[in-house]
């Protein structure tokens, strides 16, 4: 069929095509603006033409710097906080420490009062409550009877009581210038008339060296007694 197109029939054809396309196109663009406001049709092209250039925003200076200081100050304020919370924490903890160490101080400084205590009660009740005797003949009595016990000497109160009314009518400070004793240079003393050198022989430690002391005066005797005699109750006469 090309065969029977002629080159004047073909520029007619492809002219006729491009009219059919503009007319087309026209027909298209008619309808759309009929369906539209007048108003509207117009806006929407420029729409299409705002849509379609780049948008540009410039920022206000002072905007910026409100914002700018806006965060600045809410984050001041809770850093602030911040502290103030961990200071708190730290404060509290601190005072519960230290508490905890004064509690503990306490406790531990009652339990040694406490020790201290007991340990003194048991040591009171370990050692016998101390004596005390009078000073007078009944006290040096006692008192030498009670040293005579420790060491196993023996002598009854009677016994001891009634030599030292002979020999001093109980003065401890007696002494006899007159006998053989006393020629020799070594006169008798105390309540029971000891020399120095059977005092000194016979001294119980624990006891005063003064010859005159009435306990140590005492004892010596009934432990010489003891020795020459067997007991000081077997003394009835000078020995």
């Amino acid at each position: 069929m090309s065969a029977f197109i002629t080159p004047d029939l073909r520029r007619r054809l492809k002219s006729r095509k491009t009219a059919v396309a503009g007319i087309a196109a026209v027909a298209a663009t008619t309808v759309a603006l009929s369906l539209a406001p007048s108003g509207e049709a117009e806006a929407g092209v420029q729409t299409e033409a705002a849509a379609a250039a780049p948008v540009a925003w410039k920022a206000d200076s002072k905007q910026v710097a409100a914002v700018h200081e806006s965060i600045t100050s809410q984050k001041s304020a809770f850093e602030a906080q911040l502290k103030a919370t961990q200071a708190k924490a730290k404060a509290e903890a601190k005072a519960k420490a230290e508490k905890a160490a004064a509690e503990k101080k306490a406790a531990a400084k009652a339990a040694a009062e406490k020790r201290a205590k007991e340990q003194a009660a048991s040591r009171s009740a370990a050692r016998p409550a101390k004596v005390t005797y009078p000073n007078n003949l009944d006290g040096w009595i006692r008192e030498a009877m009670a040293i005579m016990k420790k060491h196993d000497i023996p002598g009854s109160y009677e016994g001891i009581h009634r030599n030292i009314m002979r020999e001093s009518s109980g003065n401890p400070r007696a002494i006899n210038n007159w006998d053989i004793n006393a020629i020799n240079g070594v006169p008798s003393k105390g309540l029971l008339q000891v020399i120095k050198p059977t005092f000194d022989a016979y001294h119980i430690p624990g006891t005063s060296w003064d010859q005159y002391d009435p306990v140590a005066n005492i004892v010596a005797a009934c432990n010489y007694a003891a020795d020459r005699y067997g007991s000081m109750d077997n003394v009835n006469s000078a020995y």
